[in-house]
């Protein structure tokens, strides 16, 4: 037996269709998407695979922000289901939506979608990968999370430089943004005027700016003074103005704050979650904690992708050819369709291994010669594209880098 269960999911039902192998129509129902509703498909799926002998089954359902989640993890997880082989797949809706366009005279109804999904399901012309273990989509989560921290955290920076420069005009001019810090936030948190700053005798303020950097600062005296320049050289503002903008860096400040805290708390889980995984990516030289972790949530288990081009194609890192007659195109576009977190992570590490190992660097210069324009990010992402092979080797293997052997660190 084949049988071929496809689901459109929505915030509070599930439309279920059930096909076989000859795309027969065997059932369809709804059931509310809640823990009842999974329990009654479980049934019903089992009512049909009970007493027969199952080759393939196999339950698809796009993915859907966070509808999609609680139904898929139900049933992969499932033990009954497990007995009989099944799998569970979390799809692109573009992937649906593309192949839906086959069916020219079909209309949009949920039960026709579901239809569609189970249909999409039996073709299985495209590789599919299962869904990813708990600890994945736990680990996916908190990356995830983070990466969203670190970019409201970096436009928090931003709001916060454009209001200082209200205040003090030509801070960012006078004083180097690398001794930007916990010192520099507590001095503004004080609320001293551009005079009291100014005025402020210089070792009086080279203490204030060393004890509140733990003593980070190699030269406080220089950054002491630099400051004061730029409190002298800058505009005044009046007194109503001048309170706006203490109140306003005082809000960013906090914010900023706030946000280095909660970062620091979800790297601590991400910690523990890396612990008890088995990996060694972070044996490549450059490739850092964050972005290690990073890339193992979003790839989960390796044996979810059949090697590494699937992969590649998962994260987006793929062109594909244009080809008409005796026609082929030289040059195309970068897919971009994927997984955007994975891609991101991949080309930023890609970015740091090539300066840490020589075949990757020797590989990004080779691609940046190659063509007159957009030279520093196509070569790029070619190397992110090379990675993958390494990446996937690694995680297959399990076996530490060694630079220049092998055919993932040569290609």
């Amino acid at each position: 037996m084949r049988l071929f269960v496809g689901l459109d999911v929505s915030s509070f039902d599930m439309r279920v269709c059930f096909l076989d192998g000859e795309g027969t129509k065997l059932d369809t129902f709804a059931v509310s998407n809640d823990l009842p509703g999974a329990t009654f498909l479980k049934e019903r799926l089992l009512e049909r695979v009970t007493d027969q002998e199952v080759d393939v089954l196999k339950i698809g359902l796009e993915s859907t922000s966070v509808y999609s989640f609680h139904p898929s993890m139900f049933l992969h997880h499932d033990k009954d289901l497990k007995r009989f082989g099944a799998q569970v797949f979390v799809m692109n809706p573009k992937q649906i939506a593309n192949f839906k366009k086959s069916y020219s005279d079909m209309d949009k109804t949920d039960e026709i979608d579901a239809f569609v999904i189970a249909d999409y399901l039996r073709f299985g012309r495209n590789q599919l990968s299962v869904v990813k273990e708990s600890q994945y989509m736990a680990l996916q989560q908190l990356t995830r999370s983070r990466y969203h921290l670190v970019k409201a955290m970096t436009k928090e920076k931003q709001h916060f430089l454009q209001h200082l420069s209200l205040k003090c005009n030509t801070f960012t001019q006078e004083v180097d943004s690398s001794v930007f810090g916990n010192a520099m936030m507590e001095l503004f948190l004080e609320k001293f005027s551009l005079d009291e700053v100014a005025e402020m005798p210089l070792e009086e303020l080279a203490a204030f700016l060393q004890e509140k950097g733990k003593n980070r600062f190699d030269d406080p005296a220089c950054i002491a003074a630099a400051i004061q320049k730029a409190m002298r050289s800058s505009y005044r503002l009046d007194k109503v103005m001048e309170d706006s903008m203490d109140i306003i860096l005082g809000t960013s400040i906090e914010i900023i704050r706030t946000f280095t805290k909660q970062i620091k708390e979800i790297e601590k889980s991400i910690k523990r979650i890396m612990a008890g995984l088995s990996q060694t990516l972070d044996s490549i030289p450059g490739i850092g904690p964050v972005f290690t972790a990073g890339i193992i949530a979003e790839i989960g288990q390796i044996e979810r992708f059949e090697d590494e081009s699937k992969i590649a194609k998962y994260a987006g890192l793929y062109w594909r050819k244009h080809q008409s007659g005796r026609f082929t195109g030289e040059t195309t576009s970068l897919s971009r369709n994927g997984n955007v977190y994975l891609r991101y992570y991949l080309v930023e590490a890609a970015n740091r291994v090539r300066t840490q190992v020589p075949e990757y660097e020797a590989f990004y210069q080779k691609k940046y010669r190659e063509v007159p324009k957009h030279q520093h990010k196509r070569a790029l992402v070619l190397t992110a594209r090379k990675l993958v092979r390494l990446v996937d080797a690694l995680l297959r293997s399990q076996q530490l880098f060694t630079p220049g052997k092998g055919r993932e660190a040569m290609t």
